[in-house]
C-alpha cells in the first residue's frame, strides 16, 4: 500500500506542475485589427443612392483575384469626401444620372498585394483585358503600380457615371474570354456605365482623361464627370479618367491599413 500511495502522490505532483505551467504560460493573442478613425464613414450611410460596384473584393480586377484587406464590398471614405459625393449625386440625379464607385479607401495591405503581384512577371492572368499593350515589367516605371496610393488616405475614389434607370451588370466568370479594356464598349466586359472610351483600371494611355484620341460622346462623358466632380471639390488624376481626390484631404500624409469592413466604421 505504501508503494501505491507513493505512486499516487508522484502522479498528483506531476499533474499539479503541468497545471501550473498551463496557467502561468502567456497566452498568444491575435493582434487586434486597426479600426478607422472617427472621420471615416461608410458612403452608404451618407448617400444610399450612389451605386457601388466594388471590384477589388472580387476576381474581376487586373490581378484576377480578391485583394488583401477587402472583407466586404463596401465604400469607405472620409466624411468630407463622402458628403462631397453626395452633393454631386444630388445634381446628377436631377439630370438622370448616378455616380457609380469602383473603389474608395484602400488599405496599405492591398497596395502591398499589388506590388507583390507586379513583381511576379509570370502571372499575367488578366493581361488580355487590363494591360494588353503594356509589358508587365514596365508597370512600376510607367506609373501603373506604386508602393503608396492616395486611396489609403481616405479621400480618393474611383468612379464613373451611369444613365438611369441603371441596368444590372452581370458578374465576371473566372476563366472567361478576356477582351481588351479599350475595345468598343459593345465588345469589352459589360458595364452599365456610360461609354468612357475604356473600362475601369485600363492600363493604357487611352485612359488619360484628356487623351486626344478620345472624341465624341466618350470625351463628352469624361468631361461631364470631371466638371461635376470638380464643382464638388474633387481633383482628377490626369492619367486616369476614373480617379478623383477630394481637397483639402483630411489626412494628407497618413496611409491607413484598417480593413475594408463594416466593423472598421461601426458606430461612425
Amino acid at each position: 500500500m505504501t508503494a501505491i500511495a507513493t505512486a499516487f502522490r508522484a502522479l498528483a505532483a506531476t499533474a499539479a506542475a503541468l497545471l501550473a505551467v498551463t496557467v502561468t504560460a502567456p497566452v498568444a493573442q491575435a493582434k487586434p485589427e486597426p479600426k478607422a478613425p472617427q472621420e471615416f464613414v461608410s458612403l452608404r450611410s451618407v448617400d444610399a443612392t450612389i451605386i457601388q460596384e466594388m471590384r477589388y473584393p472580387t476576381a474581376h480586377d487586373f490581378m484576377g483575384e480578391p485583394v488583401d484587406g477587402y472583407r466586404q464590398p463596401l465604400c469607405i471614405l472620409t466624411r468630407p469626401a463622402a458628403e462631397a459625393l453626395h452633393r454631386a449625386q444630388l445634381r446628377l440625379l436631377r439630370q438622370g444620372y448616378s455616380l457609380k464607385v469602383y473603389d474608395c479607401y484602400r488599405p496599405q495591405r492591398a497596395v502591398d498585394h499589388f506590388v507583390r503581384w507586379a513583381k511576379d512577371l509570370d502571372d499575367e492572368t488578366m493581361k488580355g483585358e487590363f494591360y494588353p499593350r503594356v509589358d508587365k515589367s514596365r508597370l512600376f516605371a510607367d506609373g501603373y503600380i506604386a508602393e503608396k496610393s492616395g486611396h489609403s488616405r481616405g479621400s480618393t475614389v474611383d468612379l464613373t457615371l451611369v444613365r438611369l434607370p441603371a441596368l444590372p451588370t452581370r458578374s465576371y466568370r473566372p476563366g472567361e474570354k478576356l477582351v481588351p479594356c479599350y475595345a468598343p464598349q459593345a465588345d469589352r466586359f459589360p458595364d452599365n456605365s456610360v461609354d468612357m472610351g475604356t473600362g475601369f483600371d485600363c492600363f493604357d494611355t487611352l485612359s488619360h482623361t484628356d487623351d486626344p484620341r478620345i472624341q465624341g460622346v466618350q470625351r463628352a462623358n469624361r468631361q461631364f464627370l470631371k466638371r461635376t466632380l470638380t464643382e464638388a471639390g474633387f481633383v482628377n488624376l490626369a492619367e486616369e479618367w476614373w480617379h478623383y481626390t477630394f481637397r483639402p484631404e483630411a489626412f494628407p500624409d497618413t496611409y491607413f491599413d484598417f480593413p475594408v469592413s463594416r466593423r472598421s466604421v461601426a458606430g461612425h
